[in-house]
């Protein structure tokens, strides 16, 4: 199609110099960008039942009038022309503004045909457009285009269809007819005429399943193409080590691993076996055993000569890391050092020189691992903990700390399989989908605010047997805004509670790093036995002995975020609880608890998750990765974008992709993308 980028759009009849300029200012400055500007919705001129219409859904009816029209002006030239309309059994109310002149055009028991949005509760059409006659079943699908300025929809529509009209025979095909015969898609000719000009409801399928396609194949390949560009351009580290020496080692561990754990660790080594760079994504729910898997990994660097580093987002989680593998690599002769803000002086200068010396095989720590300080004998794996949490240059700034180093990423955040390969499409992703045997499911209970004071008589009953609470809250301070509990509130009002029988603690985002610190400290020690905080929380805190989440207006969080908080309790023996505070007055939110309180696995939640609030909120913002599709949609059209993966792999990986004539114009696509050339792409 690249002819039609070289047409101006002044070629188009009736686009002059300021009509050029406001469709310049959409970004659409030739024939080529007019017709990939696609409609954004469709009007639909079916007639509607109105037994089945939806309350301010637009709708097309035909009628008899039942009333004289009665007109009503007001203001300067403004009018108001309202008459009844007997549709089928229904008599309804028609509201036009500003018509005047159809007063004298409307008769008692004339059949219309009426257009507009339906107010059920008013039973009223306010009316956008009118037909003095029947329905007339013509062109019954129309698009809405987004338009600017001056511009108008009907506009856009006219200079679309001249568009068509004198170029569509040069649109161009980038899919060769073998991929289009396989999957009986349309050509993109056909495509673009029907998505502008759909002749019926099957002509604007064929067209959406044929630009799904398209769109998803096209980043695929730039995603393949980057991966494949990155193996080969960046030699890795061919790990070398004895197999049977790490099944002696997960047989001194005090438990079995799961099936699960067992593959991703066979997945794991078998890249760091490999002379290219592992590249991998860890995914597993809170609980499944992730740090399991890391010690094994991290044991045959070890085994192979090299050293590993584990680097996660909090000085307390490094230290509990660092805790919890040293009980499992001390007893094979594996030495680990922690490494943090808080180790300093002579300390922090033995620990250093002991880890150029090689004398350190794991170093465990927050961002204090890639400062300039820190220099590895010969660093052969890096494990990223929460990699979310760091920004890509510190990940970066880590990896080049060895000699093309294995890199592993691991997440306790369930991300849904359409995301992962979307997002982190150049990745390899293990996932342990299995839970330890014998650990206890967390009960979860979802309760209004009037319970609130049998809620604390339940927390205080768990204080009493000398267990902790958490309770969470979605602001720090007061907000005039939203009518929700807040932190420091919250804080004041459960101190008053338990004084004398707990001590509560508050934590939240303004608080220093030190201050934060302090605060987990003494509720890792029960200290304090009831923390109430917002969701900084959320990630990576192991207090065993807290057995209550109690989540104030929960439905202010998405599944996700509820589940990683749920998450923090049902560390321990004991049985845990959540607690749900909510009155959701939506829908959604109403389903969103109720799922909670139904599943307590974190991939059919975070799968739920992706359908109610879009692949964009997922991460809690706008995520920088995500693809901006036209046509396509990540979580309606999952089985088309893991076709989409696969082709793209197959085809970035054969020899006829990169000669054959038949794949030019994709060729043409992917090298714009700078992909091939190492340029960064969007």
């Amino acid at each position: 199609m690249n002819e039609l980028t070289t047409i101006s759009i002044k070629a188009i009849k009736g686009i002059g110099e300021e009509t050029a300029q406001a469709l310049e200012d959409m970004h659409i400055h030739s024939v080529h960008d007019l017709l990939e500007h696609f409609p954004y919705r469709y009007e639909d001129y079916e007639l509607k039942d109105l037994a089945e219409a939806k309350h301010d859904e637009k709708v097309t009816v035909e009628g008899k009038v039942h009333s004289v029209p009665s007109l009503t002006y007001y203001g300067k030239k403004r009018s108001r022309l309202t008459f009844r309309l007997l549709v089928n059994r229904y008599l309804i109310t028609v509201t036009c503004f500003n018509r005047p002149y159809y007063k004298s055009k409307l008769e008692i028991d004339q059949t219309v045909t009426v257009t507009g949005k339906w107010d059920q509760h008013r039973q009223t059409i306010n009316l956008q457009e009118l037909q003095f006659s029947p329905f007339v079943k013509n062109q019954t699908i129309e698009p809405v285009y987004s338009v600017k300025g001056s511009l108008t929809v009907k506009g856009m529509r006219k200079f679309v269809s001249l568009a068509l009209k004198n170029y569509g025979s040069s649109i161009q095909d980038m899919l060769p007819a073998s991929i289009r015969s396989r999957y009986k898609l349309v050509t993109r000719e056909e495509a673009v005429r029907s998505i502008h000009l759909p002749r019926d409801h099957e002509d604007l399928k064929q067209a959406r399943r044929r630009f799904v396609y398209e769109e998803f194949l096209l980043f695929q390949l730039k995603m393949q193409a980057l991966r494949k560009r990155e193996r080969e351009e960046t030699p890795g580290m061919k790990q070398v080590f004895d197999s049977t020496e790490l099944v002696n080692f997960t047989n001194l561990l005090p438990f079995p691993l799961t099936n699960a754990q067992k593959r991703v660790v066979n997945e794991i080594t078998h890249d760091m076996k490999s002379p290219y760079r592992m590249n991998r994504l860890l995914q597993g729910d809170v609980g499944s055993g992730k740090t399991v898997v890391a010690a094994v990994a991290l044991y045959a660097t070890v085994l192979a000569g090299h050293q590993g580093a584990l680097m996660v987002p909090t000085e307390i989680l490094a230290e509990q890391h660092a805790e919890s593998l040293t009980a499992m690599l001390e007893k094979v002769g594996i030495s680990v050092g922690l490494l943090t803000g808080s180790v300093k002086g002579k300390a922090r200068r033995e620990l250093l020189q002991r880890v150029k010396d090689g004398d350190v095989h794991v170093l465990v720590g927050t961002h204090a691992l890639i400062q300039d300080e820190v220099i590895y004998n010969s660093l052969g794996l890096v494990i990223t903990d929460e990699q979310h949490r760091f920004g890509v240059g510190q990940r970066r700034v880590l990896r080049e700390k060895g000699e093309s180093p294995d890199v592993l990423f691991m997440t306790a955040t369930p991300i849904p399989r359409t995301l992962a390969i979307t997002v982190f499409g150049e990745m390899d992703v293990s996932i342990i989908d299995e839970m330890p045997a014998g650990r206890k499911a967390i009960e979860t209970y979802w309760v209004k605010h009037d319970m609130l004071e049998r809620i604390l008589h339940f927390v205080e009953k768990e204080i009493h047997d000398g267990r902790q609470a958490y309770v969470i809250c979605p602001l720090i301070e007061e907000s005039d805004k939203l009518d929700v509990q807040n932190a420091i509130d919250v804080h004041a009002t459960l101190t008053h509670y338990f004084n004398g029988k707990a001590s509560v603690g508050l934590m939240h985002g303004r608080l220093s790093p030190d201050e934060k610190e302090e605060v987990m400290k003494q509720f890792s020690v029960n200290d304090v036995q009831i923390l109430v905080s917002t969701t900084v929380v959320e990630v990576g805190v192991n207090v065993p002995n807290a057995t209550v989440m109690v989540i104030y207006d929960a439905e202010r969080f998405g599944l996700s975020q509820l589940h990683q908080l749920r998450g923090r309790v049902g560390r321990g023996d004991a049985q845990s609880y959540c607690i749900l505070l909510a009155d959701p007055k939506s829908e959604v939110g109403k389903e969103r608890m109720t799922i909670m309180t139904e599943t307590n696995d974190g991939f059919v939640l975070s799968e739920r998750d992706l359908e109610l609030r879009g692949p964009g909120d997922f991460f809690g913002r706008k995520q920088s990765g995500m693809p901006e599709f036209k046509v396509a949609d990540m979580v309606h059209d999952y089985r088309a974008l893991e076709v989409a993966r696969e082709d793209a792999a197959k085809l970035v990986n054969s020899d006829s992709f990169w000669t054959e004539d038949q794949f030019a114009l994709l060729r043409i696509q992917l090298e714009a993308t700078g992909v091939l050339t190492g340029e960064k792409f969007d």
